[in-house]
């Protein structure tokens, strides 16, 4: 299993920001720091899901 960065952020609003640098697009946001860590979880399972759906050799 490969393992990626994850970068969390303080929002504007109070809440957290989690983005994977090496997977464009792949961010998430949650009003706690475990609730951004569990979103950018899926978010980065779906964003693979997504590259191997149009990749099967990656």
């Amino acid at each position: 299993m490969k393992k990626y960065a994850v970068i969390y952020e303080p929002a504007a609003d109070g809440g957290n920001g989690a983005y994977v640098p090496d997977l464009p697009g792949c961010v998430a946001v949650g009003q706690t720091i475990e609730e951004a860590r569990a979103l950018i979880r899926e978010a980065g399972e779906l964003h693979l899901s997504g590259i191997r759906e149009d990749d099967p050799s990656f």
